[in-house]
C-alpha cells in the first residue's frame, strides 16, 4: 500500500475526515446493482445497494431521468437515500431540479465548484426547496451506503471552486467486496494522471464509466491499463452533436479487448455484483 494511501486510511480511522453513514435497511438481495440510465447526452446513474439503499450520481440535461428511473425502482418508492451532483454542467445537473421535485431526497453531495447557469442556479435552489442534508464533498471521504457497499471519493482535492467544470468532476469507486465500479464524470486526462500516479493498482476496477462520455479529453492509455476494467460504458446519445465516443478513445478500448456498452445503443446498462464477482444484465 502506498503511502499517501496508508495516510488517507489512517486519517479516516481517526474520523478527521468527515465519514458519511446511513444506517442499514433490511432487504433479502444480496446483490449490489448499478445501471448507467439511457437519458440521452450525458450522465445518470442509479445504484441499489444490498442494503436497500437508492443513489443516484447525476440526472442527465432533461427529465429523462424520471423515466429511467420509473424502470428501475418500484413504484411505490418515492425516496433517495443520496443525490450526487459530480459538477454543474447541464447534461449532468440538468434532470436532478425534476428529481428532487419528485422524490424525497435524503442527502445530496456536491462539490464547491460552481457555474453561473441558469440549470445550476435551479439545481441550487431545488436543493433548498427540498430542505436535503447538502454535504460538501472531498477526496479522501469514504461514504458508507450500508453495512457493505462504500463510495470511495477520489477527486476534486483542495478548493475546487474556481477550477474548469469538468476538472471539478467527482470521481468515485464503487465498492462492494472484492469488486468495484469507476465512475469518472467528466474528469480530463490530467485529473486521470493525477489518480493513476498517486494509487497506482489501488484504482483496479471491474467496470469504468468513460470520462466525459467517451470524449478525447479523457480515458489515457494510462488510464485504462490503471484501472484495468473488464467492462467500460459510454454514457452517451445516440449521434451526438460532440461526436461522442471519439474514435481514438474507443480503438484504445477495443485494442484491450475489453467488454463495450453505449446507453445511446443498448438502453439502460445494468450490472450486479455479489461481492465477489460482476456480471452484466
Amino acid at each position: 500500500m502506498s503511502e499517501s494511501r496508508t495516510r488517507m486510511m489512517v486519517i479516516l480511522a481517526l474520523g478527521i475526515t468527515a465519514v458519511v453513514v446511513w444506517w442499514p435497511q433490511s432487504s433479502d438481495c444480496a446483490c449490489l446493482k448499478i445501471s448507467f440510465l439511457d437519458i440521452g447526452q450525458g450522465d445518470a446513474i442509479y445504484i441499489e445497494t444490498p442494503d436497500n439503499y437508492d443513489v443516484l450520481i447525476d440526472g442527465g440535461p432533461g427529465n429523462s431521468v424520471l423515466r429511467a428511473l420509473g424502470t428501475e425502482m418500484d413504484f411505490f418508492d418515492k425516496t433517495l437515500d443520496l443525490v450526487i451532483a459530480t459538477h454543474p454542467d447541464l447534461d449532468h445537473i440538468g434532470g436532478l431540479v425534476d428529481v428532487l421535485e419528485r422524490f424525497r431526497v435524503k442527502h445530496v453531495l456536491v462539490t464547491t465548484n460552481r457555474n453561473d447557469t441558469p440549470a445550476a442556479t435551479a439545481f441550487l435552489s431545488a436543493i433548498s426547496e427540498e430542505n436535503a442534508q447538502q454535504i460538501q464533498v472531498e477526496a479522501g471521504q469514504l461514504l458508507r451506503l450500508g453495512d457493505s457497499v462504500y463510495l470511495e471519493v477520489l477527486s476534486p482535492t483542495g478548493d475546487e471552486t474556481n477550477w474548469e467544470t469538468n476538472n471539478a468532476s467527482i470521481v468515485a469507486r464503487l465498492v462492494y467486496g472484492d469488486t468495484a465500479v469507476m465512475l469518472t464524470g467528466d474528469a480530463s486526462l490530467k485529473i486521470e494522471n493525477y489518480l493513476a500516479e498517486r494509487y497506482g493498482s489501488q484504482l483496479q476496477s471491474d467496470v469504468l464509466k468513460l470520462g466525459h462520455h467517451g470524449s478525447k479529453t479523457s480515458t489515457s492509455d494510462s488510464w485504462l491499463t490503471t484501472v484495468d476494467p473488464q467492462h467500460v460504458v459510454v454514457s452517451a446519445g445516440l449521434d451526438n452533436r460532440y461526436g461522442h465516443p471519439h474514435q481514438e478513445v474507443m480503438a484504445r478500448v477495443f485494442a484491450r479487448a475489453i467488454k463495450t456498452s453505449h446507453t445511446g445503443i443498448d438502453g439502460t446498462v445494468t450490472f450486479y455484483s455479489d461481492g465477489q464477482t460482476v456480471w452484466q444484465k
